[in-house]
């Protein structure tokens, strides 16, 4: 998950910024500048009105406009929060956040939010970031452009797709692909996520190694 910060206001709140990056990045996340496509935006600010907040709510447009899916969560602490939480929302922010919070309820309701702004799956459809598969009629495709896979490759992609976030272990992956009667190594699971990543192009990167333990898949 690609994350954006927009910071406005005194040094606290740039502490505050910090510290939530650093949780993202510790989490396995990565944090781009907020001028870039991101899977979610969060614009940290402290104003006295969310009205008065003109700067905010610019960047709140301008988050939609760089990535129009991305859900944009809204954090302050005016002195009327039940006002400008509505203000906020009708700014075009997902979600509003009233400090003090606690940094893990930050990451709960950001991934509460992306939830939401998922787009609902077809029957057979399988959906993460910019990656789509269609099981049904065994299709692949990485943004535009169609992928080719062996069935094996695509096996382990649809096993990562159903499963997203989970870790699998190597002897997992053969177990459940090869099947226990594989007689082949470890080797041929870094084998074929290598080939796997590679056709998807950048949407290979959603392939992660586990040091020590496997790979999972996430957006």
């Amino acid at each position: 998950m690609k994350a954006a910060f927009f910071t406005l206001g005194c040094k606290v709140n740039h502490y505050e910024t910090a510290a939530m990056e650093e949780l993202f990045l510790k989490a396995g996340h990565e944090v781009v500048p907020f001028e870039s496509p991101a899977d979610v935006y969060i614009v940290n600010t402290c104003t006295v009105t969310m009205t008065a907040d003109k700067k905010s709510r610019q960047m709140i447009a301008r988050a939609h406009a760089l990535s129009p899916l991305a859900p944009v969560i809204a954090v302050g602490c005016y002195s009327e929060v039940a006002r400008d939480k509505v203000e906020a929302l009708d700014a075009g922010a997902d979600d509003y956040i009233s400090k003090p919070f606690g940094m893990m309820e930050m990451v709960s309701r950001i991934r509460a939010v992306l939830r939401r702004a998922a787009p609902a799956a077809a029957p057979g459809l399988l959906q993460m970031g910019n990656l789509r598969m269609d099981s049904a009629s065994h299709t692949v495709y990485a943004g535009d452009t169609r992928v080719e896979l062996t069935l094996k490759e695509f096996e382990l992609l649809k096993l990562f797709l159903e499963h997203p976030g989970r870790v699998f272990t190597r002897d997992q992956l053969l177990e459940r692909i090869w099947s226990t009667d594989y007689v082949g190594e470890t080797r041929t699971v870094d084998v074929h996520i290598g080939t796997l990543r590679t056709k998807l192009g950048q949407c290979g990167e959603y392939i992660r190694t586990v040091r020590g333990v496997g790979y999972r898949m996430e957006a």
